[in-house]
């Protein structure tokens, strides 16, 4: 199968090696694309940019995005910060790309039990790749073989762009931390 990969490269995240070991031809890209029309899968993960209509258009069938959020909670930019100083369900969510911004149906999804008392964004960030990078590979046949049935994302949930991020976050900062800062406490 010839698969493009848009986002993350090799040195961040394992999924790339997995395909190819499966013996899957994969393109990475790291850029802004045109078309995608010569690739039987999409994927995207930690892709810069967004999709407009006239590059979905060209897949041959839908694109799937890997969000290190439970949605419908913390779509856009920064869900790993936004998820802590909202106290939004932790998780992770593939799902399909639609001309929204992180509102496409979920195929795959899952939430994990993280205590961030002592942990940093670093570390939570560490964690949900992990557990994006687990759902992808547990379901690895069924994303080949598009054998998975599509679940619209509940309405409410939140967005957040990236200008919205606080300039005095720091990755390495503890979340607790940070929560008190944002809330004005402490």
């Amino acid at each position: 199968m010839r698969i493009a990969f848009l986002g993350y490269g090799r040195d961040e995240t394992r999924l790339i090696g997995l395909l190819e070991a499966a013996g899957h031809d994969v393109e990475h890209f790291r850029e802004r694309v045109e078309s995608l029309a010569d690739f039987d899968l999409i994927l995207s993960f930690g892709y810069r940019f967004i999709l407009k209509k006239p590059v979905i258009s060209t897949a041959r069938r839908p694109i799937l995005n890997l969000h290190i959020s439970y949605l419908p909670y913390n779509r856009g930019a920064h869900p790993n910060f936004w998820s802590w100083i909202e106290d939004t369900p932790a998780g992770v969510t593939i799902h399909e790309i639609d001309l929204g911004l992180d509102t496409g149906g979920i195929a795959f999804q899952t939430r994990l039990a993280i205590e961030p008392e002592d942990l940093s964004f670093r570390d939570t960030y560490v964690i949900l790749v992990e557990g994006i990078e687990q759902l992808f590979e547990d379901n690895l046949t069924k994303i080949l073989a598009q054998d998975y049935q599509i679940v619209q994302q509940p309405d409410g949930g939140t967005y957040h762009r990236a200008s919205e991020l606080p300039d005095w976050v720091n990755w390495d900062m503890k979340i607790s931390s940070a929560v008190a800062r944002y809330h004005g406490v402490g």
